[in-house]
């Protein structure tokens, strides 16, 4: 992702004022910048984080698959910086939380949820970030909780619990990023999905998100709140 960013800023007015690799150290860069963004090892993001806070910078954080102690420490410096973290800094998924939560509101119950999500072969963590988000989406929306979550399904399973949320990880090849909701229900099937092309659209979208956070207040933000989708 970082030389996808640095492609994303060299056609915008962003300026790249240093990037940092493993073995490299981030505060001979971090005093002169305005915004520190993060794709890195979800290991990394937490001391990059406290050191963003050293120095004041607002944050955009993309990397996924944190456990709950690095998200703990992580959200510990929004009081001090603002900071945007996403699973997925792309404009259209944004809108595909926006829809998926929406719908789950609107339909009922029987209208089961399934989530589907696909990448390439060299993605370490299932389910995505983004699978992630569409999921709170879901949860959130019904009034559920982590333990409707069924993680793919195998044996003898027994009838499917309509209150269940079904999630799917595929992994092959050289798919960017495929993400599907489908809502089954009686005699139809509503399906939103969304696939990315090109890596370049995460990277615009992580530019973008920088130049908004860079005069908010302390405080955890995403990408609802960059393009403006709140109720």
């Amino acid at each position: 992702m970082g030389q996808a960013i640095t492609a994303a800023a060299a056609s915008s007015d962003a300026v790249i004022y240093g990037a940092c690799d493993q073995g490299d150290k981030p505060q001979d860069f971090i005093e002169g910048c305005d915004v520190v963004i993060d794709f890195s090892f979800h290991a990394a993001t937490p001391p990059l984080a406290r050191l963003a806070a050293e120095y004041g910078k607002p944050m955009v954080i993309g990397a996924t698959g944190h456990t709950a102690d690095e998200r703990a420490a992580i959200l510990d410096v929004t009081k001090v910086i603002p900071m945007v973290w996403a699973g997925n800094f792309s404009i259209g998924v944004n809108v595909l939380f926006h829809l998926v939560g929406k719908a789950a509101k609107l339909l009922p119950a029987e209208y089961e949820a399934e989530i589907i999500e696909m990448h390439h072969h060299s993605k370490i963590d299932a389910p995505s970030g983004t699978a992630e988000r569409l999921i709170e989406q879901v949860l959130d929306a019904r009034g559920l909780n982590r333990s409707n979550v069924q993680h793919g399904r195998e044996g003898n399973i027994g009838a499917r619990p309509q209150a269940e949320v079904g999630v799917h990880a595929v992994r092959g090849g050289s798919i960017v990023g495929d993400h599907e909701v489908l809502f089954a229900g009686p005699h139809e099937r509503i399906s939103l999905s969304h696939h990315a092309e090109d890596r370049g659209i995460f990277a615009r979208g992580a530019i973008c998100a920088g130049h908004w956070v860079t005069d908010k207040p302390p405080g955890l933000y995403n990408m609802e709140d960059v393009l403006g989708l709140r109720d």
